[in-house]
């Protein structure tokens, strides 16, 4: 695996990303060779009025946590376009971190194809899940 750490994945989060995206507070944990790991810290601007993270905030997070995995493997940051993005909201996220856990299905040379699991910090049960397709733009 290239040489691209939590260091390399934070600096992508705060160069490449919207600045909406990186207000989130996304938090690179690690990386092996078959994706990453990240950390969706406790942010009270997620929360809509029913009291729960609300979908759209994890679909981004989905979204971005692959991108920068993908970045990881790659071992640099490859602009690329969301193709698909498929999002399964299985229960609700109570406010407080989240775990998301990012595995690369398929990374060729145009398309990288990514499966995220999401759960409350410290829980076993995954809350949502998230199928994801990308096109490179760039060799």
């Amino acid at each position: 695996m290239p040489d691209f750490g939590v260091s390399e994945a934070e600096e992508t989060l705060a160069r490449v990303f919207a600045p909406w995206i990186v207000d989130m507070g996304l938090k690179p944990q690690g990386f092996d060779a078959s994706g990453g790991d990240f950390l969706l810290p406790e942010n009270p601007a997620l929360v809509h009025v029913g009291g729960v993270i609300c979908g759209q905030a994890t679909a981004a997070a989905a979204d971005t946590c692959s991108v920068v995995a993908l970045a990881a493997l790659n071992g640099r940051f490859r602009i690329c376009t969301t193709v698909d993005l498929t999002t399964h909201f299985i229960r609700p996220l109570k406010p407080g971190a989240v775990e998301i856990r990012v595995e690369v299905l398929s990374n060729g040379r145009r398309m990288a194809y990514t499966r995220v699991e999401m759960k409350a910090k410290g829980e076993d049960k995954v809350a949502v899940t998230a199928t994801s397709a990308f096109a490179y733009l760039e060799d």
